[in-house]
Formats: C-alpha cells, sequence, structure tokens
C-alpha cells in the first residue's frame, strides 16, 4: 500500500460504539490521520473525545453546531493533508488490512473513482446498501430491487452504481474534483448523489469485498421518525436534482408522496 490516507469521522450521539471506531482507526497502520467531527454529542462524550485526540498525535478535532453528515464530511475534508479521504461512519469498526485492497481498486480506475467495503453485522453477514444500483423511482418506490447484498459475493472488485457512505475510500483530490458532498442533504441519500456524480464525470464506483467494517447501526440517540423524515426528505431532493426536463420532474412530483409512505411502510 502507498500513500497517505486520513479517516473522516462525524458523530452525531453515538453512543459508545464511538470508542470502538476510534481505536480501530488509532491501530490501524494504515491510516495515516484522524479528523473527528463533534456534530453533537453528550458532555461526557465531547470531554472523553477531546482526551482521545490529546493523547492521539494523528487524530484532530472540530466541533460544528449539526450542519448535517455531509457538511461535516465536508469540514473534516478541509482538514485533511492526504492522499485518500477514507468516511466511516462512527458505529463503524474498520477490519485490519482493508485500505490495502481499496487502494489497488482506486489504482488504475477511472477519475474520479470511489471504493466502497463490505459492511456487515454481528451476525458476519452483509448489510443492505453496501453495493447497490443506480438509484431510480422504481427502485425508491420498492417496484424494483436496489440492493445487491443477496446476490452471490464477487471473488474480487466489481463497477457498481453506488456504495454506502457508511465506509468508502476516496482520492482527495477526486473528492475535491466532485466538490465533495452536498449539502442540501442533511442525513441519507448524500452517498448515492456522490456516486452518481462520479459516473457522471466519467468516474466508476467499485464494491471492494476483501475490505470491510463491522457496522453496529442504530446507536445514534434520534428517533426512526425523525431518520425516515430526513430520508424521505432527501431521496425527494436527489430525483429532483437528476430529474431532465418537465415529464420527469412532473414523474418525480407525483411519486414524492409515495416514496415517503413506502418508507413507512418498511420502517
Amino acid at each position: 500500500m502507498s500513500g497517505t490516507v486520513t479517516a473522516l469521522v462525524v458523530s452525531y450521539m453515538t453512543g459508545p460504539r464511538l470508542v470502538e471506531c476510534l481505536y480501530a482507526l488509532k491501530g490501524d497502520p494504515g491510516v495515516t490521520g484522524i479528523v473527528i467531527v463533534d456534530n453533537g454529542n453528550p458532555p461526557a462524550t465531547e470531554d472523553w473525545l477531546g482526551t482521545f485526540v490529546e493523547a492521539t498525535p494523528k487524530a484532530q478535532l472540530v466541533r460544528l453546531p449539526n450542519p448535517g453528515f455531509g457538511a461535516g464530511v465536508n469540514a473534516a475534508a478541509r482538514l485533511a493533508d492526504s492522499d485518500f479521504l477514507l468516511v466511516i461512519n462512527p458505529d463503524c469498526v474498520i477490519r485490519r488490512g482493508s485500505l490495502v485492497p481499496m487502494i489497488a481498486a482506486l489504482d488504475g480506475a477511472p477519475v474520479p473513482a470511489i471504493a466502497g467495503g463490505r459492511i456487515f453485522g454481528l451476525s458476519g453477514r452483509e448489510e443492505r446498501g453496501a453495493r447497490r444500483e443506480t438509484l431510480t423511482l422504481p427502485r425508491a418506490l420498492g417496484l424494483q430491487r436496489w440492493t445487491l447484498e443477496t446476490d452471490p459475493p464477487p471473488p474480487g472488485p466489481i463497477r457498481v452504481g453506488a456504495i454506502s457512505g457508511a465506509f468508502f475510500l476516496m482520492r482527495t483530490g477526486d473528492f475535491k474534483s466532485l466538490g465533495g458532498f452536498d449539502e442540501g442533504y442533511f442525513m441519507h441519500v448524500e452517498d448515492v448523489d456522490l456516486c452518481r456524480r462520479a459516473h457522471q464525470a466519467g468516474g466508476a464506483v467499485i464494491y471492494v469485498p476483501e475490505a470491510g467494517a463491522l457496522h453496529y447501526g442504530a446507536t445514534s440517540d434520534v428517533s426512526s421518525a425523525i431518520v425516515t423524515a430526513h430520508k424521505a426528505k432527501s431521496l425527494a431532493r436527489y430525483f429532483r436534482k437528476f430529474a431532465h426536463g418537465p415529464v420527469k420532474r412532473g414523474l418525480v412530483e407525483l411519486s414524492v408522496p409515495f416514496i415517503s409512505l413506502a418508507l413507512k411502510l418498511r420502517g
């Protein structure tokens, strides 16, 4: 593996899993820097983060008034001075050695390129979202399959429509060339948006099964109703953004209420 890697971790009311996430990054020799964004945490967690950064020379901390996940990642990326950026959720624990195959997958890939790893739960099974098709209205409405976790695991890196924002690697220059995350999304779908823009720019989105992270999930102290509402709002923004022409825009406006309903029924 060659190249420096800064891990970007945005935390909001994450809970104790944040400790595991950060210690795994601290102990991984491939991670040369860590930027932690405190988007809002209890005082005890804020104190612990301060202590962790003081004891970890490669870590730095920025505190923000919760402008959203994408905006938090963008703020962290501006502080990074490395060849690559690793975006990882605060409730994810990186599997040691994952950076080597991710960097290898980016080597020679058309720019801008994104490499996402396998995300698995405590059962060891792959979770939804780590490899996906390109998001379309039928897929958002549940009329077509979107996620690919039930497919047999590929023997190596493969091109996909989208990966998960919970665990992915990009060249720093590629992330900046795309303008980072669209900060119009507060939470959810900003990763799908980034992947679509990478495709439109002639780049590649790659799923790397040899790379992995344990995802605890549902650790943030935020109600499911609030999360679902943000997801529906983000999906509406996504489809409006990429709808070209009056017919497609009209179809999006007709579909938006049904997208919200589909999310509630699935939840």
